[in-house]
């Protein structure tokens, strides 16, 4: 069945190569992979008469015929949060965030392709869901993480059978020791960044806020963004139901305060993001000092006609509490949004439109924040 599968293009150069064969980056400039996938915006996207999974969308995902790895995910309520806003309860997904969306596509490229061993390196929702999956597919799985990642996280990666490296640093040591093994003879290397997959996975959000909307958007979504998986994925989505006809809404980008070099892009006008300092901050989860997608990300809210948002810790904590105090408790990463365009929020820049924001990971993976 492998031959079924969609190949690679690397955005910035034009890079081609096999997804059976190739290296998980591009091997003339070493950045992420881009999918050589389109779907036919003539095909019949009628997800109701579909599985109860996010394997409904069928025609729009990049791995058509049978599949075998589920856990149900997808189809999470949306339910109203605020005038003219709503939250998508993607915290209610079987590992309990959003990740799955992305790592059921990885553990079934993965089972077509049979590796010996999946590797993954995560700040631990990644890594949770994608040792789920593998445990579900039978794959062995070894996922890295930073020496400093919840217990709770780590324990829940064990659970589910896979390994777990701790490495000394933060986000960024973690990503360099997977991928000193990413190449490994018989390695499948389930990046969330890198692999295309991933994003072609995340699309699904968008599609389900379509679906629940009625065959409409909002006219903004909100989205946390530290690597960027789910609003490039947000970005194919709206691409793709663009061409159906579909009105594209804004995309507005939410960052920590702490760390946040596409939010500095973005406000000085660069096509590209400069590394920062990784420091501490609540939002663990989006605390990524160098982006490999900053371009594409920084591209696809400019187009959106969307914009940047950065929230301090103490808005964090702040927001948590306030979606506790409204029945839905989150981890601090998940209540960034709503951090930044809540009632709570120093300005209004939602200026009044219609808007969805995700909650994507559960508060019982971190706690409340201190």
């Amino acid at each position: 069945m492998t031959h079924a599968l969609p190949g690679y293009v690397c955005p910035d150069d034009g890079t081609r190569a096999d997804a059976r064969t190739a290296p998980w980056c591009c091997p003339v400039c070493g950045g992420p992979w881009d999918l050589d996938f389109t779907p036919d915006p003539a095909s019949a996207l009628d997800p109701g008469s579909g599985p109860n999974s996010l394997w409904r969308y069928g025609c729009a995902l990049p791995l058509p015929g049978a599949f075998a790895v589920t856990l149900s995910e997808g189809n999470t309520p949306l339910v109203p949060l605020g005038e003219r806003i709503h939250a998508k309860l993607d915290f209610l997904m079987p590992t309990l965030s959003f990740k799955d969306r992305g790592a059921v596509m990885l553990a079934e490229v993965a089972r077509r392709l049979g590796p010996e061993r999946v590797i993954a390196d995560s700040s631990g929702n990644a890594g949770t869901a994608v040792a789920a999956y593998c445990a579900r597919a039978g794959l062995n799985c070894e996922i890295f993480v930073p020496e400093g990642t919840s217990e709770k996280k780590t324990e829940q990666i064990r659970a589910h059978g896979a390994a777990v490296r701790l490495v000394p640093g933060g986000r960024e040591a973690t990503a360099a020791a997977a991928r000193a093994e990413a190449d490994l003879p018989g390695v499948f290397y389930a990046s969330h960044v890198f692999n295309p997959y991933f994003l072609h996975g995340t699309k699904t959000y968008v599609y389900e806020v379509w679906e629940e909307l009625g065959g409409r958007l909002p006219e903004a979504l909100v989205l946390p963004v530290g690597n960027g998986t789910l609003l490039l994925g947000a970005a194919l989505a709206v691409e793709e139901l663009a061409r159906r006809g579909v009105r594209p809404p804004a995309l507005i980008a939410v960052q920590a305060e702490a760390v946040s070099p596409l939010a500095a892009a973005f406000a000085a006008g660069a096509e590209d993001a400069e590394p920062v300092e990784q420091r501490p901050t609540l939002a663990e989860g989006i605390a990524i000092p160098a982006p490999p997608r900053a371009r594409q990300i920084l591209a696809a809210v400019r187009k959106s006609g969307g914009t940047f948002l950065t929230v301090p810790d103490d808005a964090l904590r702040a927001a948590q509490r306030d979606l506790a105090g409204r029945g839905l408790f989150v981890e601090p990463t998940a209540a960034a949004c709503w951090a930044a365009v809540g009632p709570r929020s120093a300005a209004n820049p939602l200026q009044g439109r219609t808007a969805v924001l995700p909650l994507c990971g559960a508060g019982l993976k971190s706690g409340l924040a201190p």
